[in-house]
């Protein structure tokens, strides 16, 4: 069973601040890059930000500053600290899992998504 579920989403105004949280299977957590991915009406999926199992992040440069990644190895679970929130973060997030062998793909798993909605 592999299975990563979100949590944390929700409606506030702009300038507030969310935290979402994914809770990751024990079987992948330790060893996949974990990820925050959103999509927008209208829009294709995009990287948010992603931490190695090493504690390596990376982000979208529209998030730079205002968005923090973080995991906890003992709780099987990633983070996305959110603030200075801006109407234009407004989509569905979701966690993803994956992991990777030089060019090879060996997993790439999704949860079902936590809605944001930023009011102006």
């Amino acid at each position: 069973q592999v299975q990563l579920v979100e949590s944390g989403g929700g409606l506030v105004q702009a300038g507030g601040s969310l935290r979402l949280s994914c809770a990751a299977s024990r079987s992948i957590f330790s060893s996949a890059v974990m990820g925050w991915y959103r999509q927008a009406p209208g829009k294709q999926r995009e990287l948010v930000a992603r931490i190695t199992s090493g504690g390596s992040t990376n982000y979208a440069d529209s998030v730079k500053g205002r968005f923090t990644i973080s995991r906890d190895n003992g709780k099987n679970t990633v983070y996305l600290q959110m603030n200075s929130l801006k109407p234009e973060d407004t989509a569905v997030y979701y966690c993803n899992a994956q992991r990777s062998i030089i060019a090879t793909t060996l997993y790439d798993y999704w949860g079902q998504g936590t809605p944001v909605t930023v009011s102006s």
